[in-house]
């Protein structure tokens, strides 16, 4: 797969202008990335833009979702939009209270990273119906071949925005950040409702700053035997629902977060760790999430849905 750096989306925007994604005119094929039916322009080059400053009582982050490392490239086959500039402008609580029962994310945008580009997990439904109780897993070996995702798993929406369906590697290697555990926990960024995000690792004992890093398990397993209903076949990953949080089984709690001391916080707070496994981005949240995050709706229907996809039988 070729990368597209900064300096190659630079020298392409000049060479050729905007990219354009132009369907077969009245012969599209199911199986294309002209399945959408639309025309897509995609802009010119923009560097990296990110600010995060303080509104009290919020914390601000504004971006054009544009990322420093390689990505794409996009369009692709299975993703048929440029990464466009974006306007995004998140608010966080500076201050989160947990809530009782956790929320769940279903079509919300999860949260922010530090670099401005949001992490978006959800999938759409089976058979686009958000009643089938049904929502395919993005990062999954059925689905993610037929959503584009490149090597950050991450892909972009009709209107260009990129966004995380799970572990930005790119994003990671710029930074730095390797297999093994450094001095400290990693900052990734911030959820929807204020909380901070970290990378797989924390303190062994969750409120002693000065216990060694290990890493942490989501506590999620997949379920036993055959779908009851919906898609049927059985529980192999390819959706959501295929999964269950044994608490028992990791240290974290089905948010995918705990309680503890960071380096941002070394009183404690609560925080999610983005993990190795699934869910890899968190599908609850904690606290109540700012309405500066995206939501789609109940999802994009049946037209969201990749033709491949499309009366999925497991």
């Amino acid at each position: 797969m070729i990368l597209l750096t900064r300096r190659r989306l630079l020298a392409a925007a000049s060479a050729v202008g905007a990219m354009i994604l132009d369907p077969v005119a009245g012969s599209a094929s199911e199986s294309s990335p002209d399945w959408w039916r639309r025309l897509f322009r995609g802009g010119p080059g923009e560097a990296p833009f990110v600010h995060e400053h303080s509104e009290p009582p919020w914390r601000v982050i504004e971006a054009n979702g544009i990322p420093a490392h390689e990505f794409g490239p996009f369009p692709n086959a299975g993703n048929p939009f440029a990464v466009r500039p974006q306007r995004h402008r998140f608010v966080v609580s500076a201050a989160p209270v947990p809530l009782a029962v956790p929320i769940p994310i279903r079509f919300v945008e999860f949260g922010v990273a530090l670099n401005g580009v949001p992490f978006d997990p959800a999938g759409p439904f089976w058979n686009g119906d958000n009643r089938s109780g049904w929502q395919f897993e993005v990062m999954s070996a059925t689905a993610r071949r037929h959503l584009g995702l490149d090597d950050n798993d991450a892909h972009t929406q009709p209107g260009g925005a990129y966004h995380y369906h799970g572990v930005p590697q790119g994003y990671l290697r710029e930074r730095g950040i390797g297999d093994e555990p450094g001095p400290r926990m990693v900052h990734l960024g911030y959820a929807a409702d204020g909380f901070p995000i970290y990378w797989r690792w924390g303190h062994a004992v969750a409120d002693d700053p000065t216990s060694p890093l290990v890493e942490l398990a989501s506590g999620y397993r997949l379920k036993s035997g055959p779908r009851v209903g919906g898609p049927g076949g059985r529980h192999d990953g390819t959706f959501v629902q295929d999964y269950e949080h044994v608490a028992e089984q990791g240290g974290l709690d089905v948010c995918g977060g705990r309680f503890g001391a960071t380096p941002d916080w070394p009183d404690g707070t609560y925080h999610y760790i983005l993990t190795t496994t699934f869910p890899w981005i968190p599908r609850f949240f904690r606290g109540q999430p700012h309405a500066s995050f995206a939501g789609h709706g109940d999802g994009p229907g049946i037209d969201g849905v990749p033709p491949a996809l499309r009366r999925f039988q497991g």
